[in-house]
């Protein structure tokens, strides 16, 4: 049997198109596991077929109140800020509440996706955007069988091809940010990271090492400083580490703004003048750094923008459009300040 065209599809029309009954429909549009794989992937296509929509997708169509879930690790860095204003600023416009939840440093909360997804259809939430959380596959899969759009930014892991994701131009930063400190003179030239395996992380590295083969300078492995993290504490460590060294850099390319005040205060406590002595130059863009002292260098990452854009991409999702590609990836630019300058004893140029 084939649903007619004109007819609103339902839970029972569709359970006699897979040949189930409506129950059996409903556990599968609510992503409950008790269905055999044979049989939620019958129902899977008729629904499909019949253009059923889910409440959250009914919701979204109507125009009637929507609310976006933002999960973030701490609201505690001018990065996620910056970002969540650039979320916020988008949803005034559109007319769309933002519930904001914060999971910690660890995101225990995605570790139960079953009960948060089925939380969020319950609630009639239209999706969810995580911002720079770990977040798996198994984990994307509890949102994905209830259809409810998942937008991730910065990811740390890459996501699936078909899952949507934000994010910046990082190989591109990076090799702008080293070739600046290339073209001030600069030959040693250390890498302070942030997370060793993260995909922003592990882009902005390869930027950098792009940037010295390209000149022809060596990439030398004791001045690549893996950080746990990009906060600041992965700054301290770094540089104490690169101090240690008999030959220092001369300037240094931090994974990020955070991590780069974090070589900023430590440089200061030992006495290490910033760019006199070593060049630093940061990722992110962000206010903090426009206002420490000296201004801090960087590759301003479109924080507003990468949070403006996640909210377009799911609310299109959750009104059924196709999207034309599940990766928005903005361009980053430089921004020189005062934390950069040639070597000591050369001069520009």
């Amino acid at each position: 049997m084939k649903i007619p065209e004109q007819a609103k599809p339902t839970l029972a029309m569709v359970a006699l198109q897979a040949g189930v009954s409506a129950p059996t429909v409903s556990k599968v549009v609510n992503g409950r596991d008790d269905v055999a794989p044979e049989t939620r992937a019958r129902v899977l296509a008729a629904l499909e077929q019949a253009g059923y929509q889910s409440p959250v997708q009914r919701r979204a169509a109507g125009e009637a109140s929507i609310v976006v879930e933002v999960v973030i690790d701490v609201l505690d860095s001018a990065y996620m800020i910056e970002v969540l204003n650039g979320i916020l600023q988008f949803a005034a416009a559109a007319d769309v509440e933002i519930m904001v939840s914060v999971t910690g440093p660890s995101p225990s909360n995605l570790r139960t996706p079953e009960r948060r997804a089925q939380r969020m259809l319950d609630e009639g939430r239209a999706g969810m955007i995580v911002v720079t959380s770990a977040f798996s596959e198994a984990q994307l899969q509890a949102f994905r069988r209830r259809k409810i759009p998942v937008v991730v930014i910065d990811p740390l892991n890459p996501p699936s091809a078909d899952v949507v994701s934000v994010g910046a131009t990082n190989w591109a930063g990076g090799k702008a940010a080293t070739e600046h400190l290339l073209d001030l003179g600069h030959r040693r030239i250390a890498y302070i990271g942030g997370i060793e395996k993260a995909e922003c992380n592990q882009a902005r590295l390869h930027g950098y090492m792009a940037a010295l083969m390209a000149r022809g300078v060596t990439v030398d492995p004791q001045y690549i400083v893996p950080g746990g993290r990009f906060r600041r504490e992965s700054g301290v460590a770094g540089l104490q580490a690169l101090l240690q060294l008999d030959q220092r850099p001369t300037a240094i390319f931090a994974g990020s703004d955070a991590i780069a005040l974090g070589v900023l205060s430590e440089a200061g406590r030992r006495g290490v003048r910033v760019p006199e002595d070593i060049s630093l130059i940061g990722f992110d863009g962000t206010r903090q750094g426009e206002e420490s002292v000296p201004s801090l260098s960087s590759v301003a990452q479109p924080l507003e923008e990468m949070g403006r854009a996640a909210l377009r991409s799911l609310l299109r999702q959750a009104r059924g459009e196709v999207l034309d590609s599940h990766r928005v990836e903005l361009a980053t630019h430089l921004i020189v300040r005062d934390s950069t300058a040639p070597p000591a004893g050369t001069a520009k140029g």
